[in-house]
Formats: structure tokens, sequence, C-alpha cells
């Protein structure tokens, strides 16, 4: 069940984004409850795994997979739309592509995600609750803050360029969670590459 939520989330992510690209600011502006709900989904498919006991190696991979996904087409859509710098998405992908590529590493052997940090800075910083959920929240009211300031845009509204400010100002705040979330991850990890797990039962 909370694997089909998380795979649920590509269609909705897919028709969202079609939904911008109309043109049409009054359907822009209804996009704000829907990338919500889009976002909640997340959170709630967590919630269900450990409710149901469905926790596992492959919905983490999953999550971590969606989640990756839908925060970069997202930031290329904005930067595309010219609501944010083209540096925020290439930061999104530099630092998704070479965690990604290091936690393979650990989960091939069977190591969850947030279970290949061992620091409990780091484990604060990547695994902790609350630094996943102020970070999806971050993330969240700046996705949300985006939407509104295309929506105020299309419409000419005289209310966008401070709605803008907000919005650059959470997607940079996100983006520096992104990276502090990531830097323990690369840093740790680093080990992996040097000797995967299983290396010394090997040799």
């Amino acid at each position: 069940m909370a694997n089909l939520i998380t795979l649920l989330r590509f269609p909705l992510l897919f028709i969202y984004v079609a939904l911008l690209y109309t043109g049409n600011g009054v359907i822009q502006l209804w996009c704000i409850p829907f990338i919500v709900f889009i976002i909640f989904m997340d959170m709630f498919d967590g919630l269900i795994a450990r409710a149901r006991g469905e926790v596992s190696l492959l919905g983490s991979v999953l999550d971590i997979a969606t989640d990756r996904t839908f925060e970069i087409i997202l930031w290329v859509v904005f930067a595309h739309l010219e609501l944010i710098p083209i540096v925020i998405p290439l930061i999104a992908i530099t630092r998704g592509t070479t965690v990604d590529a290091v936690r393979a590493v650990g989960m091939k052997d069977g190591l969850a995600a947030f279970d290949q940090v061992k620091h409990p800075i780091s484990r604060f910083l990547v695994s902790s609750r609350f630094m996943r959920d102020i970070y999806g929240v971050v993330k969240g009211f700046a996705f949300g803050f985006l939407t509104l300031d295309l929506g105020l845009r299309t419409l000419g509204s005289d209310w966008e360029p401070v709605i803008h400010i907000i919005a650059l100002a959470l997607s940079w705040l996100s983006i520096t969670f992104t990276i502090a979330r990531g830097l323990p991850v690369l840093i740790e990890g680093f080990r992996f590459v040097k000797e995967p797990p299983g290396a010394k039962q090997q040799s």
C-alpha cells in the first residue's frame, strides 16, 4: 500500500507540471492545493509503511527515487519558467546524483539510505524525523510560493513582486537544507567507496 502511494505521486506530478504550463492564472493558483496534496502524500506513505509494518529496503529506495525525481523536475520547471535562477536546479541535480551514487554502494549490501550515516551529527541532519520534517515543510512552502508567484505573475497582480522575493528566499533555504543534509552522506559514504560493505568478509 505504501509503495503504491509513493508511485502514484509520479502521474500526479506530471499533471501538476502540465497545469503550470497552461498559461491560465486561475488554474495555476488552483495548483497550490494540488502541490500541497502531492507533498502530503510523501509524509502519508511513510506513516502507512510504519503502521502496517511495510518498512523495507525497496520502500526506502522507491521513496528516495520519487523524492529525487520530484525535486529535480520541479526545480528545473521553475527555472524554465524564470522564477528561480538556473543555479538552484544545478545544485539539486549535482547533490542528488552524487549522494545517490554513494548510497547505492551501501544499499547493495542491504543498508537502507538513512542507516548509512553513523556520526550523531550526521544522523541528526540526515536521518532524524525532526530534520526530515523541517526540510519537507520548507521545500513544500518553497514549491507552494513558487506556484503562487507564477499564478500572480500570469494574472498581473501587484502582489507578485513581494511573493517572488518570499518564494526565492524559501527556495534558497530549501537548497541550503539540501546541501547540509547531503554533505554528511558524501563524507561518511566515502568509506563505502574505498571499502564496500562485506569486503572484509570476502577477503
